[in-house]
C-alpha cells in the first residue's frame, strides 16, 4: 500500500520532481546562485521575460538578465503562489503567480510586483529541465501601459 508521501505513479513522480525544481529555482533566485539556476535550464533555454529584449536565447542571455536583477536588490526574496502542475511522458508545463521583493541594492525597500510565471519543462536524459520561461504583466489596452500593482 503506497503512503501519501510517495509517489505511486510516474506521472505523480514527475509532479513531486517539478516542483522541487520549482522551489530550488525559486531557493536560487533567494540566495542569486547564478550557477544554481544555470543547473535548472537547458543551454537552449527561450525566456520571454518582462524586461526587453522580446526573447532571450539561450541559457548566457537568461544568467545575464538574472545577474542584471542581483546588482539592483542587495537582498532578494522570491515568493510564489498558486502553483499548477501539468506532466505528460516527455513534458509539462508550470503557471504560478512569483514575486521578487526585497532591499534595494541603494537600502530602499520594495514590494515588487506580481507577475505571472509559466515554466515549460522537458525531460532530458532522465530528468526535468528548463527549455522555456515566460513572466509576464496584465495591460490595460486603452493606454498600452503594464498594470503591475495586481495581487493575486
Amino acid at each position: 500500500m503506497a503512503t501519501l508521501s510517495t509517489p505511486n505513479t510516474q506521472r505523480e513522480a514527475d509532479e513531486t520532481e517539478i516542483r522541487h525544481l520549482v522551489a530550488d529555482l525559486a531557493h536560487a533566485i533567494q540566495a542569486k546562485d547564478l550557477d544554481a539556476i544555470r543547473r535548472i535550464y537547458a543551454e537552449d533555454v527561450v525566456s520571454f521575460d518582462v524586461e526587453p529584449p522580446l526573447q532571450h536565447l539561450g541559457i548566457d542571455a537568461k544568467l545575464k538578465n538574472w545577474e542584471r536583477v542581483f546588482t539592483i536588490f542587495q537582498e532578494v526574496e522570491y515568493d510564489l503562489r498558486d502553483l499548477v502542475v501539468t506532466t505528460g511522458d516527455e513534458v509539462a508545463f508550470t503557471h504560478a503567480f512569483g514575486r521578487l521583493h526585497g532591499t534595494l541594492a541603494n537600502g530602499t525597500t520594495t514590494d515588487g510586483m506580481w507577475v505571472r510565471a509559466t515554466l515549460g519543462l522537458q525531460k532530458r536524459d532522465g530528468r526535468w529541465i528548463v527549455i522555456h520561461d515566460q513572466a509576464s504583466v496584465p495591460f490595460d489596452v486603452v493606454s498600452g501601459k503594464g498594470v503591475a500593482d495586481l495581487e493575486p
